[in-house]
């Protein structure tokens, strides 16, 4: 499998060209498009899989592509304006709800209970544990970077984190007091430490969405 993300940060697009026979699985609504030999198979890869995907935010079917009688490409992007990163895994990612765009078929997905130290986060209690040795394409919503954690506490806003790799552990609080977190224009941070790496990405979804909420048009009472 090779690929090329083109359009980066900001309306990134992944095109992967696959041989005769290779497979790769992505989000329903993810395929930008593709040659006329890649076919298409949709199922829930197992009822039970399928619902803890659901649980962590995903869909409840997942799309798999794959080149028919020759290689083939195609091009994959997320629903909104943002970067993506290509990780070739080695083991164990854990990625938050929504930045999972596609990957090889041999990458197990699961959900992981996040403990209740991340109930008052926007992600939620459970976050997606993904493992095998393949390419992983997550999405951002603006740019995308890493920030390498080695023996120190780094500390981030909740809505900022895309993924990140195992050996870190984290402990979701409020930044500052009170006052700051209703007043001040912050939220939760997610504190982690260990050694691994974070992926960040630079714009907030809440964030967006309070800024655009005055601009929105109001239903008459």
């Amino acid at each position: 499998m090779k690929y090329n993300i083109i359009h980066r940060p900001s309306f990134s697009l992944v095109e992967v060209e696959l041989d005769a026979g290779e497979r790769i699985k992505a989000e329903p609504g993810a395929m930008v498009s593709m040659s006329d030999n890649i076919q298409v198979q949709t199922d829930t890869g197992g009822v039970f899989k399928a619902l803890g995907r659901v649980v962590g935010g995903e869909r409840f079917f997942m799309n798999t592509f794959y080149a028919d009688g020759g290689p083939g490409t195609i091009e994959l992007a997320p629903p909104y304006t943002g970067d993506i990163e290509a990780l070739e895994v080695e083991g164990t990612i854990y990625a938050q709800s929504g930045s999972y765009l596609a990957s090889a078929l041999d990458i197990e997905i699961e959900t992981k209970f996040g403990g209740f130290k991340t109930f008052f986060a926007r992600e939620g209690l459970f976050l997606l544990k993904l493992t095998g040795y393949d390419p992983l394409f997550l999405s951002s919503f603006g740019g995308i970077y890493k920030r390498r954690v080695e023996n120190k506490k780094f500390v981030i806003d909740t809505g900022h984190i895309v993924a990140f790799t195992d050996g870190l552990d984290f402990n979701v609080r409020r930044i500052g007091g009170l006052k700051s977190t209703i007043f001040g224009g912050e939220g939760l941070v997610a504190e982690f430490n260990g050694n691994g790496t974070v992926y960040v990405q630079t714009r907030s979804v809440d964030s967006f969405i309070n800024w655009l909420r005055p601009y929105l048009p109001r239903q008459s009472e």
